[in-house]
């Protein structure tokens, strides 16, 4: 039995070995491509170590092809879309969790429909809706909509938290005096922090990699744009410059790494925190 184990552990080692060696490679293959010259990536060497690492790549990128303006974009939305998404998602979901009120299942249940319909079906309203509120040419145009898809998600996870919470907690918080605001602020929103975190990574990089609505009600307005469009329109005005593009590609994505390996910790409690709190 112990040998089979063994044995067993092994493959399975061995397995988780191989699939990170595959999940990495096209992370590592980019920021090779990112330091590398044109003659090196068609020709000589595509798939290796850069032979000179060429780091006037991310200079020409930062300096010449107005990624800073993208990367400012890009985060103000993202991080203006998570505030809004979070802050909105907690009022409603403890609301519809806690408080008794007529039509509260229907409410629920028809915010609930918004996980199901697509990007694509809603272009159109969006543009009416974005043009009837005088929000064009305006980062808003992008908040506004990314806010509305990404709340019934995170409206649906933090109603599964509270649930998960026993009522006991605010009965005692307010035998001790403390108002429904105080509870909320003070008992309930670190306790239901994990999944505030896991839905901040993952509301987060739905804005940050978000390309359909952005190039429809941006995609005119230089000065707006985000990192998918600038990677976009990249290849179209310096077709020549490729290490210049791997740099950009680098750039766009590490804020996104960073948010996980940031919050990854809280990603884990988040998956036993139900099991915890009710325990």
């Amino acid at each position: 039995m112990k040998t089979k184990f063994s044995i067993g552990r092994l493959v399975f080692s061995i397995f988780l070995w191989l699939y990170a060696a595959f999940s990495l490679y096209p992370l590592i293959w980019m920021v090779f491509y990112s330091f590398k010259n044109n003659n090196e990536i068609f020709v000589t060497n595509p798939y290796g170590i850069p032979k000179v690492f060429h780091f006037e790549n991310y200079v020409n990128a930062w300096s010449k092809y107005d990624v800073p303006t993208y990367f400012f974009n890009s985060v103000i939305v993202a991080a203006a879309t998570v505030i809004i998404t979070l802050f909105c998602a907690l009022l409603f979901s403890y609301a519809t969790s806690r408080m008794e009120f007529k039509g509260k299942t229907t409410l629920r249940i028809f915010l609930s429909i918004g996980m199901f319909i697509p990007v694509q079906a809603i272009l159109i309203p969006v543009v009416k809706i974005v043009q009837g509120l005088s929000l064009s040419n305006t980062r808003w145009s992008l908040i506004f909509p990314y806010v509305a898809i990404n709340l019934a998600f995170s409206c649906m996870i933090y109603y599964g938290f509270f649930k998960g919470i026993p009522l006991e907690l605010e009965e005692a918080a307010c035998m001790d005096g403390a108002n429904i605001y105080q509870t909320f602020f003070k008992i309930i929103v670190p306790l239901v922090r994990p999944a505030t975190a896991t839905l901040a990574i993952y509301v987060f990089l739905a804005a940050w990699n978000e390309f359909i609505l952005a190039n429809v009600l941006v995609g005119s307005n230089a000065a707006l744009k985000t990192l998918p469009l600038g990677v976009l329109f990249f290849q179209g005005q310096f077709t020549t410059d490729w290490g210049g593009m791997g740099a950009t590609m680098v750039i766009a994505s590490l804020p996104a790494i960073l948010v996980y390996i940031i919050f990854s910790d809280k990603v884990e409690k988040a998956m036993t925190i139900g099991g915890a709190v009710k325990g």
